[in-house]
């Protein structure tokens, strides 16, 4: 398998930055503040923090792609609670997570391949990481809908903040930090925004 150009590779994560920026932003942040709980979110947010610094601190003598897809298998894993949770709320709430966090988990996955293709991976094992980080959708959504579907007030702050925190570690401490391992660009940087702008996009014409 040939290594992705390093130019490429940094475009990929520019954009699925903008894309889980976008997410965090669209989605999760409104949601957290329309609960009014500021104790919930310092609770959330700091279990978010310490989830995400243990991750990296497992990760962290791992072989460089460890810490990426460690770090995407948790957002999609969490993708899949909210995924789970919107479509508790209401049909309409849920479609629109679900094409918002599958254009995300697409370019994160690309982002991972790239990563991969640079260490020279094996077909194999590209095949098997894919699927697994795939599966982590499908089981989120499906305990968001068991476990969390009923949550509201407090407790669903929490958890949003958790998720909201989680999602931006991705962006600035991973995704961000990768793609800056080459000088930025005009192009890398207008590449951010058009996937922040591209979901919030999306997120507009599925609401009319």
């Amino acid at each position: 398998m040939a290594p992705t150009s390093p130019t490429i590779r940094s475009l990929i994560q520019h954009f699925a930055a903008g894309v889980v920026f976008a997410a965090a932003a669209g989605e999760l942040l409104p949601d957290v503040v329309h609960e009014k709980s500021p104790v919930a979110v310092i609770l959330g947010g700091t279990i978010g923090v310490i989830l995400m610094l243990g991750v990296k601190a497992l990760t962290k003598k791992s072989e460089s792609s460890m810490s990426l897809i460690t770090t995407v298998g948790v957002d999609v894993l969490i993708d899949g609670l909210i995924i789970g949770i919107g479509f508790a709320a209401g049909a309409k709430e849920g479609i629109l997570l679900t094409i918002a966090l599958t254009i995300e988990l697409l370019f994160l996955s690309l982002s991972v391949s790239a990563n991969l293709g640079q260490e020279n991976a094996t077909p194999k094992r590209l095949i098997l990481i894919t699927l697994l980080m795939a599966l982590l959708l499908p089981t989120g959504a499906t305990i968001g809908v068991v476990l969390l579907g009923g949550l509201s007030g407090a407790a669903l702050a929490t958890f949003l903040a958790t998720g909201l925190v989680a999602l931006l570690y991705l962006v600035t401490e991973e995704l961000l930090v990768e793609a800056h391992e080459i000088p930025d660009t005009p192009l890398s940087t207008a590449i951010f925004f058009v996937g922040f702008l591209l979901l919030i996009a999306i997120e507009e014409v599925v609401k009319q």
